[in-house]
């Protein structure tokens, strides 16, 4: 049975920093492109940053330069630091797992609000 469980969502003033997490069982995680999505309320999910098999890594313009996608194979975990938050990166944050765009597993989601 295949789990991704995210962790780490929160409230956070503007300017400040968390640090998602997402775990995944049940996958041979190192085969999977990972990516953290997010869905503001009343819009779209929206793709934030990907990190394939091979570590390369893509972001949305919208979070360049303050955010980054890292992984950790040994603990089937990948994580998304962000920094500087706005208001506008309010969100739930959802991850995903992919595999030649065939296996495709979601999380629950978490929720970070960017609000003084």
């Amino acid at each position: 049975q295949v789990q991704v469980v995210e962790s780490g969502g929160g409230l956070v003033q503007p300017g400040g920093s968390l640090r998602l997490s997402c775990a995944a069982s049940g996958i041979t995680f190192g085969l999977y492109t990972m990516g953290w999505y997010r869905q503001p309320p009343g819009k779209q999910r929206e793709l934030v940053a990907r990190i394939t098999s091979g570590g390369s890594t893509n972001y949305a313009n919208s979070v360049k330069g303050r955010f980054t996608i890292s992984r950790d194979n040994a603990k089937n975990t990948v994580y998304l630091q962000m920094n500087t938050l706005k208001p506008e990166d309010t969100a739930v944050y959802y991850c995903n797992a992919n595999k030649w765009d065939v296996y495709s597993y979601w999380g629950q989601g978490t929720q970070v609000t960017v609000s003084s």
